[in-house]
């Protein structure tokens, strides 16, 4: 089967990981290869190239090199847009890391400009592809938790000042976007959409409690209200000392499950002939162990990620190019995530209930089938 040829542009913490993954992920051994590395910083290009085998260059030469098929965009979130054009226009595929960028028309520009060149545009959502995302995706499509009701997600981090002192870009409008909820909480935000449905309509509040210097939130409190009349209160903040995990809890009339440090800490959902109680049954069985198992010990990289999520994602990105289908976290799927991170923004800006603006009525041209001469 072809290898599609990536090239990282952005060698910090996640740039890094995605070199990692690539040049070291087994189920990608037969469908990706790394070829190059870039960086403003030649010293940490060519670090992290000795490190994963591939070349380290600049990224205007990476960009325009006729044996890179893929572009993986690592840098900032607010210049995701202006790189992933500048890669579509000489040809080539993209994934940026989430978010897709930090305003929609930056997004809208750049999921244009991958329908208009037929090359795959893919945003990293890698919590969609732990095993227990997936694993209460599965439930959910049965219907085992009944009609969805209310869900809760806490993003309880924290960072430092000296992270947000570490870069010029940390902290700004420009290039984060914005804080707790944008740059952290994202994440969660985008898999609980995933779980329970679009957000539609937000109240929110956001404050700047525990660093100084910033431009951005690192408190937001939200409430959603999903498509389908479930509701969420949302918590993400990077002021909560010494950190705790990041928990997603969905609630149902039949069932209830929590992902905890993405993994399946709490599962229950009643049989379909089940009678449910009067007042429930607290204390029934954890189901979890049974229906997903827990991560092996020792398998979390220094960042306390979980590689195969982003390996299984970048695997699905190739098969996605090699079949001519769209990925499973395309462009508008990214698109998505933002705008509901935008309403919130302006819910608390406002302090009024906002809607969320609805996707794009267009889907995105899948891209056209990798041939054997671009192997």
């Amino acid at each position: 089967m072809s290898r599609l040829r990536f090239g990282v542009i952005g060698c910090g913490v996640i740039g890094g990981l995605h070199a990692r993954v690539l040049s070291t992920y087994p189920p990608l051994a037969e469908r990706a290869r790394l070829v190059a590395v870039a960086s403003p910083s030649p010293e940490r290009a060519h670090r992290l190239a000795e490190e994963t085998g591939s070349e380290a260059t600049d990224v205007a030469t990476l960009i325009e090199r006729s044996d890179i098929d893929v572009v993986s965009v690592c840098t900032p979130s607010g210049l995701h847009a202006e790189l992933g054009l500048r890669a579509l226009a000489a040809g080539k595929h993209v994934v940026v890391e989430k978010p897709i960028d930090v305003t929609a028309r930056a997004a809208d520009r750049l999921i244009t400009g991958a329908r208009q060149a037929g090359r795959a545009l893919a945003v990293i959502s890698q919590r969609r592809f732990d095993p227990a995302s997936r694993t209460l995706r599965a439930a959910l499509d049965a219907e085992e938790f009944g009609t969805l009701t209310s869900g809760l997600v806490e993003v309880p981090l924290w960072r430092g000042q000296s992270y947000y002192d570490s870069g010029g870009w940390r902290g700004s409008r420009a290039l984060d976007g914005g804080g707790a909820l944008l740059n952290q909480g994202v994440h969660a935000l985008d898999l609980l959409q995933w779980l329970m449905g679009p957000v539609v309509e937000v109240t929110a509040h956001t404050a700047l409690k525990g660093h100084h210097g910033i431009e951005v939130e690192d408190v937001v409190t939200a409430s959603l209200r999903h498509a389908g009349g479930a509701l969420t209160s949302l918590l993400a903040t990077t002021a909560a000392y010494p950190g705790r995990t990041t928990r997603l809890t969905v609630h149902g009339d039949r069932g209830s499950a929590v992902i905890d440090n993405d993994e399946l800490t709490w599962f229950h959902a009643a049989g379909r002939q089940d009678t449910t109680s009067a007042y429930g049954a607290y204390g029934a069985g954890n189901q979890a162990a049974e229906r997903c198992p827990a991560a092996p010990a020792g398998q979390r990289d220094a960042s306390g990620l979980l590689p195969s999520p982003h390996g299984d994602q970048l695997l699905d990105f190739c098969d996605a190019v090699t079949e001519g289908r769209a990925p499973a976290v395309d462009g508008e799927e990214g698109r998505r995530a933002l705008l509901t991170v935008l309403a919130v923004y302006e819910a608390a800006r406002t302090g009024a209930v906002t809607q969320v603006a609805p996707a794009a009525e267009t889907s995105p041209t899948p891209s056209s089938p990798m041939t054997p001469e671009q192997a």
